[in-house]
């Protein structure tokens, strides 16, 4: 279950001091990621407009096949499968490489929510720092993570680049609704004063395709 939030920062912009939300002791090590994500898609978006995302990514501790379902009160339910060292392949396409074909198991997966051929739409490499905000015990009340995004959109060839954080509710991260939304409060709080801002798009999917 992934509960979050997004904002879009400048290059200029600094991290705020993460200490100052609530429940949280320490901040952890920056831990660099470099991730290569391929997403797809039918023809007409049918998985988008069901408010599904598929996608195969490499590099981070959870390289894999995912699929993240419809946002539901801030929370999306994320399912993923291991990467496969003998992993078919197909056709190399231009800014993409070559395209993986879809695991049996995980078209199986998207066969339950959509009919129809799904291919590549986008891709996005991100140079992620993320960091482990943890309480007084060494719980992980949330991570934080840096992206530096660059994406291609694969119907028309556009190219965008931006920088956004996320801070993602970890396993010691408040259960009360009432606590967890005075949390996100003061990450909001923190993050606007530091000159973030809220995220434009609801997705870096949504973002690499222009919308």
């Amino acid at each position: 279950m992934e509960i979050e939030l997004k904002f879009d920062v400048d290059d200029s912009v600094d991290l705020p001091d993460w200490t100052v939300l609530p429940g949280v002791s320490a901040v952890g090590d920056p831990e660099l990621r470099d991730l290569d994500a391929l997403y797809f898609d039918t023809l007409d978006f049918a998985l988008a407009q069901s408010g599904y995302a598929l996608r195969r990514r490499l590099g981070g501790p959870d390289a894999g096949w995912h699929i993240k379902g419809p946002r539901v009160r801030g929370a999306r339910v994320e399912i993923g499968w291991p990467l496969d060292a003998d992993e078919p392949t197909g056709a190399e396409a231009p800014g993409i490489g070559v395209v993986p074909a879809v695991p049996d198991d995980v078209r199986a997966a998207v066969a339950e929510i959509v009919t129809g051929t799904v291919g590549p739409i986008a891709r996005l490499c991100n140079t992620r720092t993320a960091y482990a905000l943890t309480d007084a015990a060494g719980g992980m009340v949330a991570e934080v993570v840096d992206d530096h995004v660059a994406a291609l959109d694969a119907r028309t060839g556009a190219e965008r680049r931006w920088r956004e954080w996320e801070v993602e509710l970890g396993p010691a991260a408040p259960a009360d609704d009432h606590e967890r939304a005075a949390f996100f409060a003061a990450v909001v709080e923190a993050v606007t004063a530091a000159g973030g801002r809220e995220a434009a798009s609801a997705s870096k999917l949504a973002r690499a395709l222009g919308y």
